[in-house]
């Protein structure tokens, strides 16, 4: 973990390093152990990062030259086959000062240019000065798990790890931009390079920028998801191969000097972390697994499954119970540290787990990216079972080799016994309706809730949709299932690794995702649909390689929780007056984004607080934390 940033001249080189200390210091949460800021001779361009000691404290992490002083690097993140590349690196010649992943970076850049990024196996966030091309060359990693943010005028550019070292250093002014919230009001996160900031832009995952003086920044891709299902194996080839897959993912990533520990939520995804990490260590290597929960009981409390596979995997348990005290002052922390909202409720608690496992240890691993990649969401199940009802009435379910169909599926709806308020709105209308549309308003956070956005505000929604449906229907993917896949990665798991990777840093943290090695990835994209999704079953070919690893009460497990949020309990006690103090002030009356009417109709009906009024409470809060200042 750690934070870079860097930008072109002002002027001299001392205003340079003045700058770019300025930016550091604002995100000195990301990197508490040292800060290192370099600036060419002539004032052209600097570099800067903060370090946090993990994987390499005796050498530390600093802008670093290769040793003829032609390129200078600022990274950001952990390159997993480190130790096979600085090898390979070696039999050609080059001669290595560190250990650090920054120098085996750097000595790939110098080998293979630009195509280095492609041999990398890891989560980063780069930026290399090449003094010799005078070119900036910048990298972020293939799903996005390293934050790269940038400006770029006619006259500068300057990039970091987040939002509000730009704003500190005054690289760009605080004003919302038009299209990410467009974004913002129908996903709860934008799309793409856009973000709530106007001239700030998200560098995508799996690209590399290059910036050459006088001219704009160019972005290519050097690797995306692809759809080549593989139709010559079987499924228990399927089944050995994401079963190695998963073991040399979680080994790739059990580099850390002190104990590892484990977000545990007792869920199917951080479970099979939990075990394998005990597996691949023996019982002699201490874990410490983090877990929270909500006394509201019920459904708000995983705790007891948690338990049951800590105890299994002989673990160091920890838990902390969070109260609705805590939400009003929390709250704006987090979305200081967010920089911009981002998806739902979950990341009010995972905010108090991430300072629970900082207080005990610096490298944690976590199941983030499970859902997506192996579906396990119960909206998929919701999309199919449409799919399903309409292939019956039709009569066209068996002339093709369907994904699955009414009969098969049946055994799985009662996963769906919580969602049945989901499923009655979300049939109201357009049933049977082309599979984009369908799947759009699944991800529609408003659905159901337009009332409570500013008619006047003039958001084209249809654009917002066809931006959607580029996502959606490209890839190559055939199969619906596919389909929801592509965007869930491209887009959606954007948000989640946004929060994963500022809950971790609030408290110093280096977070591990194994389930989101790019070869797993690519495995799980080839896979045919009705073998990964066989039977409308989720997760069902990731069920198979890991049901002799879990505990069997995870296994039998049918209450999916997600980490929920008792919102609407909050919502009708001691939040009320937080919540009405917020959205009902003439602040946010005067913004004019909400709609006053609806947002007090929706407080007063005593309806679920969802998802919508929780977006227009991270936004109103937003808007005052970053862009009304100061003297608001």
């Amino acid at each position: 973990m750690g934070a870079i940033a860097g930008m072109s001249g002002p002027g001299s080189r001392e205003q340079l390093n003045d700058l770019i200390d300025r930016m550091l210091q604002e995100m000195e949460h990301r990197g508490p152990d040292g800060k290192s800021v370099w600036a060419a001779e002539d004032g052209s361009f600097g570099l800067g990062c903060n370090r946090a000691d993990v994987t390499e404290p005796d050498e530390g992490r600093q802008v670093s030259a290769n040793g003829g002083e032609t390129a200078w690097i600022a990274f950001d993140g952990l390159i997993y086959n480190g130790l096979d590349l600085a090898r390979e690196l070696r039999q050609k010649g080059h001669r290595f000062s560190t250990h650090t992943d920054d120098e085996v970076v750097l000595r790939a850049y110098q080998e293979w240019g630009p195509k280095c990024a492609q041999r990398f196996n890891g989560v980063w966030a780069f930026a290399i000065w090449d003094k010799r091309e005078k070119t900036l060359f910048c990298s972020r990693d293939r799903v996005g798990a390293k934050p790269f943010y940038y400006t770029w005028t006619d006259k500068s550019f300057a990039f970091a790890s987040e939002i509000k070292a730009l704003l500190a250093a005054g690289a760009v002014g605080a004003r919302p931009d038009r299209e990410g919230l467009r974004h913002y009001l129908t996903f709860q996160f934008c799309l793409g390079e856009t973000t709530l900031f106007e001239g700030v832009k998200s560098l995508p995952s799996g690209h590399n920028l290059i910036l050459r003086a006088g001219k704009a920044p160019q972005l290519s891709c050097y690797w995306d998801i692809s759809f080549p299902v593989d139709e010559e194996h079987d499924e228990s080839y399927f089944v050995d191969k994401l079963n190695w897959l998963l073991g040399d993912a979680l080994r790739l990533r059990l580099r850390a000097d002190g104990p590892v520990g484990v977000y545990l939520s007792g869920g199917l995804d951080s479970s099979t972390i939990t075990c394998l990490t005990r597996l691949f260590l023996g019982d002699g290597v201490p874990i410490k697994t983090f877990t929270g929960a909500f006394r509201e009981g019920g459904g708000f409390d995983e705790t007891s499954y948690a338990k049951v596979v800590s105890k299994a995997a002989k673990t160091e348990y920890f838990e902390t119970y969070i109260s609705a005290k805590s939400f009003p002052t929390s709250i704006e922390k987090i979305i200081w540290h967010l920089d911009e909202p981002a998806a739902g409720p979950g990341v009010f608690p995972q905010y108090f787990v991430s300072k629970l496992a900082g207080e005990h240890v610096k490298v944690v691993l976590g199941g983030e990216g499970g859902d997506e990649l192996f579906i396990g969401y119960a909206r998929y199940l919701v999309a199919y079972l449409e799919e399903c009802l309409k292939g019956a009435i039709e009569e066209t379910a068996h002339r093709a080799r369907y994904v699955a169909t009414l009969e098969t599926i049946v055994p799985s709806l009662p996963g769906l016994e919580n969602y049945v308020p989901m499923l009655r709105n979300f049939w109201r209308d357009g049933l049977f309706d082309e599979p984009a549309r369908r799947y759009f308003r699944l991800m529609d956070r408003f659905t159901g809730a337009r009332n409570l956005v500013n008619s006047d505000l003039g958001l084209d929604h249809g654009r917002t949709f066809e931006e959607f449906d580029a996502i959606f229907n490209s890839h190559g993917a055939a199969a619906m299932i596919n389909r929801i896949f592509c965007f869930d990665l491209k887009a959606g798991i954007q948000a989640l690794l946004h929060v994963d990777d500022r809950m971790s840093a609030a408290w110093g943290l280096e977070s591990h995702m194994p389930l989101l090695d790019h070869r797993l990835i690519e495995l799980m994209a080839s896979v045919p649909p009705v073998i990964k999704f066989k039977n409308g079953q989720l997760k069902y070919l990731f069920r198979r390689v890991v049901q002799n690893v879990l505990p069997p009460e995870i296994m039998a497990r049918k209450d999916k929780m997600g980490f929920p949020v008792p919102l609407t309990q909050w919502a009708a006690g001691d939040l009320r007056e937080f919540i009405c103090d917020v959205l009902l002030s003439r602040r946010c009356k005067d913004r004019g984004i909400v709609s006053p009417a609806g947002i007090e109709a929706e407080i007063n009906s005593g309806r679920t607080f969802g998802r919508s009024l929780w977006g227009a409470l991270c936004l109103e809060l937003w808007h005052r934390r970053f862009i009304d200042g100061p003297q608001a």
